[in-house]
């Protein structure tokens, strides 16, 4: 047979020789291996193949998988791995454009031509000697994108196009017992299937999953089907095991245990033969048991048992073991409620690319293993593989840790439906529901087919996988319903979910759920007051693009009330950015464009709740807190613990009551909790509150009550939080103050301070305190932030863009004068003219108190016919040596009016540097609500204090306008200042969406008038 490039075109053509798809169990010659977890069955590929890199078909060599053709000197690449982060072709980063549109002019049925990178690899092995006598030699490539062709020794073994789903192929008749055979392997980066390859991802190519042979013995488990439900009591479990054998076992053992205990054995059960084969092998059932009072698996309890299936000929010689992990769950559709176990489940869950900085989606089991744990860490109980199924390391580890997953088909053409929307909206094609792609076209339906029946052959003995997914954004028609059905036909014990149905009701039964995406949670309350047959999900909601995921709590809000609702997936855990080096040599995080790649959709990768380097963002303060199964309120006596887990009593947790003031504790007392699931435990305040003048936070805290995977004793979970305040008496002001009149500045002087109101260019151009001037520039009122990528995406600046000129240009119209003075203080007056449209003004009033302090007014009237003011706050140029921050106020991370549920109030402290968040884009980022007072000072401790009533604060290297101008964190200028912003309020953040949705309108300023005041002190 002989392998033909031009075919790689026909989307009819998406498979050759290909073994058929079959389960991912691990299979052993002998007990001692299983419990060593190494197969002798098995030889890794993995490691440097030589390589050969041409930009399109035309160009790749011709022959090279001959024998006769030396590739020796040729380069040498590591597999796994993807040829753009290995320095060939680029990186390329689109979202719905497909990367040929505006290069080449093609339709489905055709591939880009002129380029279109090709990666030939070769590789020479010898099969160890324990494998040479088993008789069959195959390969199995874990994960090629795009598509590739094999062969070996020359001829030709198969070819496949799934990118994300194990490719296996026979080698037998082709392999060279005893000498060293050479592996060839073509590698398309855009076939035909890519018209439904169209993720919104960075576009690789390579050999990114490991490669490995495995010989099989004469008996051979081809596939393990593993079925543990449970019955109607959801106490017992059932278990059946089915397996597609070569040749005829005799007799089997199975052994069903968990933590070293036997919970069933069988010894000497003789295989019982089905009537019918699956993929030329003989189908057997090899046991039906029901175990009573089995541990059922949850993501709250993810309680695994270990199976161990001893295949024996007639003597009862071991010619095969196998291992498997098997969770008992029960879940289903009862009364048109999901629920898992009996219970109405939540989904509290993340999208998830595979991504690394460093080998994009070739990714390690170590990162892996870090996102899970995050996940666990932060209150995460949900994972859809958006939009390809993930390796199957990441399956194993969701169900050892506890995830509940969504495991999506590898199937999207966004760029197809999108694009005939928008030419069908600008009247400029008759394009319409016909042309879409895989639609009904009847040349697409066994390819998109075979994407599912791989993932679910590989996956169904996971008990994480809870519901598959057809895919993503790829609109609908019969053939994606004809994949929802050989889903729900292989599989009834899981449910269906497709998205796309939301824009083609036609085939409304593809998904057994109605899901949506960004919808905002007003309107899904709306949606769901007439639409009441299905559940409903988001399968992506709180896009989390850079400073996002602002009022989040409305949709935790919405499915704690609303039985129908029940959850959503924030788009998306991690950031897609690779790390680079620029033209200085300093190392940076890349996006899209940033590679020379166009058409590029640039910095739209990186929406994660996770920054690249797997580090948490302060937008997972707030995933963790309304993420959370535990809710704590407080009230002036009692304290009441709300158990929102479905199986876990609180008496898991440790829970703790700690009462502070201003960071100080003051008392801590221990409450020993036993709520039961869906219940409410409530308790006395354990110690008495205060008496003496003061504010007491009154905080308790749930944590883990012993170590975990994912965490350590005493990692919190959730907390409460209840603020009690005691009044007495200010102290009064009674030092003396000399207040100074000069000819072109009034000077005022008192106990270690000095400042200067210049008249001639009006402005507090001078504080100094212990002899040290604080200032580097007059402060300024500023009502202006850097915008977040969800600002410019909804065009913020567009529309609120006066106030960034009212900040850079306000003109004080009066000279500065006293308004105000005794012997202990005086106030100065400055009025500044905002140049709005229509005109607008504020005033600063400053009064210089005998004791240092000076008290700040910043007043302004309803702003009639102008857009809400992005901030309203004062703007402090301090020198670079205040280094340190320190702050009294919300925290650990930064905080915005959206987004402060997360949040506890406390003190905190850290380097002014690390205030900025490491958003791809620089935006605006590190503020804090809720501050009562900050200090701002350097190494020695001196600097200045600021004091307000629940202000926001925020001290960075850089001003609003140098984060705006700065399109990485390398483009910003060395720091020589530190910038202090003191506001009344900021706009949130917002996050629906990042292209269009605005913050929510509660949490604007308001446009009546506004009076802010706020002091500081030299320290």
């Amino acid at each position: 047979m002989t392998f033909y490039p031009a075919r790689i075109k026909d989307p009819e053509f998406f498979e050759e020789n290909r073994i058929p798809p079959h389960s991912d169990h691990r299979f052993y010659r002998s007990l001692e291996e299983a419990v060593a977890g190494v197969s002798s069955f098995i030889h890794p590929l993995d490691g440097l193949w030589k390589f050969h890199y041409a930009k399109n078909i035309q160009s790749a060599i011709p022959g090279f998988e001959s024998t006769s053709y030396d590739c020796g000197p040729w380069d040498d690449i590591r597999v796994p791995g993807h040829l753009q982060t290995q320095g060939y072709d680029k990186p390329h980063y689109a979202n719905v454009q497909y990367p040929w549109d505006g290069h080449e002019d093609i339709a489905p049925g055709e591939i880009p031509s002129a380029f279109n990178p090709v990666g030939s690899y070769a590789l020479l092995f010898t099969l160890p000697e324990r494998m040479e006598h088993d008789g069959s030699l195959k390969i199995s490539f874990q994960g090629v994108e795009s598509s590739f062709a094999v062969w070996l020794n020359g001829s030709y073994a198969g070819y496949a196009s799934d990118s994300f789903t194990p490719a296996d192929f026979d080698l037998t008749p082709f392999y060279l017992p005893g000498k060293e055979n050479k592996l060839a392997v073509q590698v398309y980066k855009w076939p035909g299937s890519c018209w439904i390859n169209d993720q919104d991802f960075f576009r690789f190519s390579g050999i990114f999953r490991s490669v490995f042979l495995y010989t099989t013995p004469k008996v051979h488990a081809f596939d393990v089907k593993i079925t543990a439900n449970l019955d109607g009591d959801y106490k017992t479990g059932l278990l059946e095991v089915k397996m597609a054998i070569s040749n005829n076992p005799k007799y089997a053992a199975l052994t069903i245990s968990r933590d070293g205990n036997a919970a069933s054995r069988i010894e000497d059960l003789s295989c019982h033969q089905l009537g019918t084969d699956k993929n030329g092998f003989r189908e057997y059932e090899i046991i039906w048991a029901s175990i009573p009072n089995v541990s059922q698996w949850s993501a709250e309890s993810p309680a695994l048992y270990d199976l161990l299936v001893e295949l024996r000929d007639e003597d009862m010689q071991v010619l095969e073991t196998i291992t498997e992990k098997v969770g008992f769950r029960r879940f289903e559709l009862k009364e048109g409620i999901m629920q898992l176990n009996g219970r109405r489940i939540e989904f509290h869950g993340v999208n998830r690319h595979e991504f690394g900085p460093l080998d994009g989606r070739a990714l390690s089991l170590v990162d892996m293993e870090k996102d899970v744990a995050a996940m666990k860490r932060n209150n995460i109980n949900a994972v859809r593989t958006s939009h390809y199924p993930n390796d199957s390391r990441f399956y194993r580890l969701c169900d050892e840790y506890g995830l509940y997953v969504i495991d999506e088909a590898n199937l999207e053409s966004h760029g197809i439906w999108d694009g005939i929307s928008r030419r069908i909206q600008r009247g400029l094609s008759s394009m319409g529901i016909s042309d879409a792609v895989p639609g009904d076209k009847p040349e697409w339906l066994e390819a998109v087919k075979a994407r599912a029946r791989n993932m679910l052959e590989r996956d169904k003995n996971h008990p994480c996988i809870l519901i598959w997914s057809c895919g993503n954004e790829s609109f609908g028609g019969k053939n994606i319903f004809e994949m929802s059905q050989l889903l729900r036909s292989s599989d009834p014990t899981r449910l269906v979910h497709y998205e796309g149905i939301y824009s083609d009701r036609r085939y409304d039964r593809t998904s057994d759920i109605e899901s949506q995406m960004y919808t905002p949670a007003d309107d899904v309350a709306k949606f769901l007051e007439n639409n009441r047959t299905k559940p409903m999900i988001l399968c992506e909601y709180a896009h989390a693009m850079g400073n996002s995921c602002g009022a989040i709590n409305k949709y935790s809000d919405l499915w704690e009330k609303e039985p129908l609702f029940q959850g959503g997936f924030i788009w998306d855990f991690i950031d897609q950015t690779l790390l680079m080096k620029d033209h200085n040599g300093k190392e940076f995080f890349a996006y899209g464009g940033d590679f020379g790649d166009r058409p590029s959709d640039n910095e739209f990768c990186g929406n994660g709740i996770m920054h690249a380097t797997r580090i948490e963002s302060p937008k997972c303060q707030e995933v963790k807190f309304i993420y959370s199964n535990i809710k704590v309120s407080i009230t002036e006596n009692e304290i009441a613990v709300r158990n929102r887990s479905l199986f876990t009593n609180s008496s898991f947790f440790s829970c703790v009551a700690v009462l502070e003031k201003e960071g100080k504790k003051i008392a801590e007392s221990p409450l020993e909790t036993s709520a039961a699931p869906q219940e409410t435990q409530v308790f006395p305040i354990p110690f008495a509150l205060p008496v003496e003048p003061g504010e007491y936070v009154l905080t308790v805290s749930i944590r883990l009550r012993k170590d975990e995977k994912w965490a350590l004793k005493g990692h919190e979970i959730a907390f409460g939080q209840k603020i009690f305040k005691v009044a007495g008496s200010k102290p009064s002001v009674n030092a003396p103050l000399r207040v100074i009149s000069g000819m072109n500045n009034l000077g005022f002087k008192g106990a270690g301070f000095s400042a200067i109101v210049s008249t001639t260019m009006p402005g507090l151009v001078s504080y100094s305190f212990a002899g040290r001037e604080m200032l580097k520039k007059p402060p300024t009122p500023n009502f202006w932030r850097a915008p977040t990528d969800n600002d410019r995406g909804c065009r913020m600046p567009a529309r609120h863009g006066q106030w960034k000129i009212a900040s850079q240009y306000a003109a004080c119209v009066e000279s500065p004068s006293l308004v105000d003075a005794d012997s202990c203080s005086a106030s100065v007056r400055m009025i500044y003219s905002l140049p709005t449209t229509p005109s607008s003004s504020c005033q600063v009033i400053w009064k210089f108190n005998g004791d240092g302090f000076v008290e700040a007014t910043l007043s302004a009237d309803e702003t009639c016919g102008l857009p809400p003011r992005p901030a309203f706050g004062m703007l402090f140029t301090l020198p670079p040596e205040l280094v340190n921050l320190e702050w009294y106020g919300n925290g650990p991370e930064e905080t915005y009016i959206d987004r402060q549920q997360g949040a506890k109030l406390g003190v905190y402290k850290g380097l002014v540097k690390d205030q900025a968040a490491s958003y791809l884009r620089p935006q605006e980022t590190g503020n804090k609500t809720k501050v009562r007072w900050a200090k701002v000072t350097d190494r020695h401790g001196r600097g200045l204090l600021f004091c307000g009533e629940d202000m926001e604060f925020s001290a960075l290297a850089y001003s609003p306008f140098e984060l705006e101008n700065a399109m990485h964190a390398t483009d910003l200028p060395e720091s020589c200042h530190t910038i202090v912003r003191v506001n009344w309020r900021q706009m949130g953040v917002g996050g629906d969406n990042s292209w269009g949705a605005q913050t929510h309108g509660e949490f604007l300023l308001p446009s009546t008038p506004i009076e802010f005041r706020f002091s500081l002190r030299g320290i």
